[in-house]
């Protein structure tokens, strides 16, 4: 809970989730469970993984994001059925919406999946069945994103892409995205790619901009025509290409206390928030790997307003940017924009307290 008056605005905001991994939504309680019901040892010669609270104290020191991938990495060898998917993905929901989440654009990394014999099918399939089962029961709508993990080699992933057109070109998947290290992986290693992903009008997106410099947003932008950019921090380092970013309405996916936790700036005072408030930049704030980071998407809220002091109007902007960039269909963004603008009549008139 922040500190700030508006704490319950923040709270009653309809919410727009665009960068959520849902390998990143394994909490240590299922982690665990998983463990014990598929009989998938966790690392006995790491002590993190003796208990929950060592496993949950140790993720709040992660010293790289390469540091925290190796532990990212190792849990999701406890995912091996559809149901295994499933109730992962609808955990993620249920938190989700609990902190006001209406519609949320999930990544999901296949490879990870099938590069350790687990089958494609059989994570759409544990996914789907949780994104149906979340719009049924809680109203939420979802997308799924298929990632491609940057340090795996390039034919992998065009291989990847092969398997899963036919999800993409029906609509089951929303579009792509590129994850996993940034560096030394630059974009234009997958722009083959993100080409055969254009000229089929799938929807792209792309990590870039977290741990590498702006020259990688830039690359995204250029090199794999992308339509949104995730994390994208650093583009405050390059005022032409920040300008043409609030220009061309691209939405950034901001990750606040993941950027902190994995050492890209010191604190959260420290992301340009209010620099592409200034600068006219479409962002939404997200969690990134909420079981991992210490926090939902109602703490990433809560820490950006102790940092920033926004201001209702500011929050009001936040969250219509976040619908004008998701790419669910028209007739949902009015649905969402309705629910902003009832809230905030209500923030207005003073019915929303805490």
């Amino acid at each position: 809970m922040c500190k700030s008056p508006l704490h319950p605005l923040l709270t009653a905001l309809p919410k727009c989730e665009h960068h959520m991994h849902l390998e990143g939504a394994l909490s240590p309680t299922l982690l665990f469970n998983l463990s014990r019901k598929n009989n998938i040892p966790l690392p006995a010669s790491n002590p993190a993984y003796t208990s929950l609270e060592t496993l949950t104290t140790r993720y709040a020191s992660f010293s790289s994001l390469s540091d925290f991938l190796t532990y990212y990495t190792t849990a999701q060898s406890v995912l091996l059925t559809p149901s295994d998917f499933e109730d992962l993905a609808w955990d993620y929901f249920q938190r989700a919406h609990a902190q006001g989440v209406r519609h949320a654009e999930v990544f999901f990394d296949p490879q990870a999946h099938t590069t350790r014999g687990v089958a494609y099918e059989t994570v759409i399939s544990g996914f789907t069945t949780a994104c149906q089962r979340a719009e049924r029961e809680l109203g939420l709508s979802t997308l799924l994103i298929m990632c491609f993990l940057r340090h795996l080699p390039v034919p992998h992933a065009l291989e990847t892409l092969n398997t899963a057109l036919p999800d993409l070109e029906s609509g089951k998947l929303a579009g792509i995205g590129l994850d996993s290290n940034e560096l030394p992986f630059p974009p234009p290693l997958f722009s083959e790619l993100y080409a055969i992903a254009a000229s089929k009008e799938i929807k792209r997106t792309a990590h870039a901009g977290e741990e590498a410099p702006a020259g990688y947003v830039r690359a995204a932008l250029d090199e794999l025509s992308v339509q949104r950019i995730d994390h994208g921090i650093r583009l405050a380092d390059d005022a032409e290409l920040m300008a043409r970013v609030a220009r061309e309405q691209t939405l950034v996916t901001v990750c606040p206390l993941s950027n902190v936790l994995l050492q890209c700036v010191p604190s959260v005072a420290e992301l340009p928030i209010r620099r592409f408030l200034e600068a006219g930049v479409q962002f939404s704030i997200n969690s990134d790997d909420p079981a991992y980071f210490g926090g939902y998407i109602q703490e990433n809220y809560c820490a950006v307003q102790d940092a920033f002091e926004l201001s209702a109007q500011e929050w009001r902007g936040i969250c219509e940017a976040g619908i004008r960039g998701s790419w669910c269909a028209e007739e949902r963004k009015g649905e969402l924009r309705g629910f902003v603008e009832e809230v905030m009549t209500r923030w207005d008139r003073g019915e929303i307290q805490a």
